[in-house]
């Protein structure tokens, strides 16, 4: 599978979690722009971030499905965590595997070195693996899939991954491109939505691999 590369201009970067951070808005600036959107409607409250989302236990399942489906589908969430193909208007998600993370079958050579310079950051062709100075990451599987996917989540450990930027807020850094940090601007209430209807969704079995570490650097080399 070829790759393709995307353009990032970035001074100095570290690999402390503030330039995680930003690298991560920067890697997907597209998306805080659609969750301008997203802001609650007028039967979800504005509770702050972290505080607990009472509008939402008033609503019906189907009202926060119709809500979550909303949220997903203008955040930017189908730009990387479904599979891309070329279909036949060209490079489109492919809703066949919507929101199934990376491809499991779709093994990733050793990402192609770059030259010093603005370039940073590499892409999959699929737009579900991307390497760049964090190493190598693939997009979640987020349908409810029990053993490869979110089917033994809670909506409370869904929510404490936003709010810390850990895997059910406890395990592993969630690592670019994922912008945690915009996300992290909701509120409870519509994560509670974003989570019930990723719940809904047909569960796709598909093992994403676990990220692989930045390349040791040569000796002699900073």
């Amino acid at each position: 599978m070829k790759t393709q590369q995307t353009q990032l201009h970035l001074h100095h970067p570290h690999r402390h979690r503030g330039r995680r951070q930003r690298l991560a808005l920067l890697a997907t600036a597209g998306a805080a722009g659609f969750l301008l959107l997203a802001g609650a409607s007028p039967a979800l409250a504005q509770s702050a971030p972290g505080k607990p989302a009472a509008p939402a236990a008033g609503m019906s399942k189907d009202e926060l499905v119709a809500r979550g489906k909303y949220i997903v589908s203008t955040s930017g969430c189908h730009d990387c965590h479904t599979p891309w193909h070329v279909g036949p208007n060209g490079p489109e998600p492919d809703m066949r595997r919507a929101l199934s993370g990376h491809p499991q079958a779709m093994v990733m050579p050793p990402a192609p070195k770059l030259p010093e310079g603005p370039w940073l950051v590499v892409t999959a062709a699929t737009n579900t693996a991307f390497a760049g100075p964090w190493g190598v990451t693939y997009t979640a599987n987020l349908t409810p899939d029990p053993e490869s996917g979110l089917g033994k989540w809670t909506a409370k450990d869904f929510i404490e991954t936003i709010r810390t930027g850990r895997r059910m807020g406890r395990g592993r850094e969630i690592l670019p491109p994922m912008p945690y940090p915009v996300y992290n601007n909701m509120t409870d209430a519509d994560l509670t939505a974003v989570f019930t209807y990723l719940q809904s969704i047909p569960a796709m079995p598909n093992k994403v691999p676990e990220p692989r570490p930045p390349a040791a650097p040569v000796a002699g080399k900073s």
